[in-house]
């Protein structure tokens, strides 16, 4: 399975969700976003959920790897 990374963390917060949903868009079915963000995305998960039909939500991960690090990973069907 082939992944695209994007590290959110020196990306102002406003520009975030709208780079996030330009990569997701730009992958194959079967391809995975990684995600390195600063805090947990849950509200992201909730909109990428209600808005994004390709977006997988049982296969959605998110990992607390450092004090301010968190990696989430958002697979496409």
């Amino acid at each position: 399975m082939s992944e695209t990374r994007l590290d959110l963390r020196e990306i102002p917060p406003p520009q975030r969700h709208p780079k996030i949903f330009d990569a997701f868009e730009a992958l194959d079915s079967g391809e995975t976003l990684v995600l390195v963000n600063d805090h947990e995305p849950t509200p992201l998960y909730h909109q990428m959920a209600a808005e994004v039909d390709s977006f997988d939500a049982e296969g959605y991960e998110v990992d607390h790897v450092g004090e301010q690090e968190f990696i989430a990973t958002l697979p496409k069907q």
